[in-house]
């Protein structure tokens, strides 16, 4: 429960309970000084409860927008969808419903976007994925793996682009999409893998496709691995952290 997550010493009911006091106390005094009314009105005058009850409909429009900034404070921060919607007694799926578009990605056009950054040396992860809500799934199962430099872009062509930027840093995985403008992820993985370069970055393919020849195509291309996207959504997560866990924690991994 969230109250035992961020106050041990309290519980839900507790917290629900002086928080309706406050509320309740504020609203009250806000409303007698909207009204110039006395401290105890008549019991038959209506006015009071009126003014009351415009007070706490501000009251709840205030508090959705604090609640806004406070959410985009948190992802800045480093949080991601799991731990804000636990703030707010919600699944993180509930969470991404309620505020959606906390971590930057663009369909716009085919560039990259860091959604996270950590002191430490975090594992660079570069996502070739023109599914905006795919991605924004697989950056939250990251973020719950660790710190993770997460860098998307939306084809092949921006990803070639990024991965030849003399400033860009070399990544320790590739996940990649099959199906996306410009460049698809076949012609690029076939890129990728004839390159002296780059041809040592574990590519894992992830995507919807169960075609024999889709899975036969990247293994002959050299794909590290492949994983078709589950339609479950929590099936989703495991299988992306199954990926992170293996190629970033376990897997020893090339030198540059």
């Amino acid at each position: 429960m969230p109250g035992k997550d961020f106050a041990p010493w309290i519980t839900p009911q507790e917290t629900a309970s002086l928080t309706d006091a406050a509320v309740g106390d504020l609203a009250q005094r806000l409303a007698r000084r909207f009204l110039g009314a006395p401290s105890h009105p008549a019991p038959d005058d209506p006015a009071q409860a009126l003014a009351l009850l415009h007070v706490l409909d501000h009251l709840k429009q205030a508090t959705e927008r604090l609640q806004q900034e406070a959410a985009v404070a948190a992802a800045r921060a480093g949080a991601g969808y799991p731990q804000i919607g636990a703030a707010c007694g919600m699944t993180r799926q509930g969470a991404r419903r309620r505020w959606p578009g906390l971590f930057h990605h663009s369909p716009e056009k085919p560039t990259e976007h860091p959604t996270m950054t950590t002191p430490a040396r975090p594992f660079d992860v570069l996502l070739v994925e023109d599914d905006i809500a795919d991605a924004m799934l697989i950056e939250e199962a990251l973020s719950e793996r660790g710190a993770r430099n997460l860098v998307q872009v939306t084809d092949g062509v921006a990803a070639l682009e990024h991965l030849r930027a003399p400033d860009s840093p070399r990544p320790d995985l590739i996940v990649l999409d099959l199906n996306m403008p410009r460049m698809n992820g076949r012609d690029l993985l076939k890129v990728l893998k004839s390159d002296d370069d780059l041809q040592t970055i574990p590519v894992v393919v992830l995507t919807t496709s169960t075609a024999p020849d889709d899975v036969t195509g990247a293994y002959s291309s050299h794909a590290n691995a492949y994983v078709t996207k589950p339609v479950n959504l929590e099936e989703f997560e495991q299988a992306v952290q199954s990926i992170d866990a293996f190629y970033l924690d376990t897997a020893t991994r090339p030198r540059p």
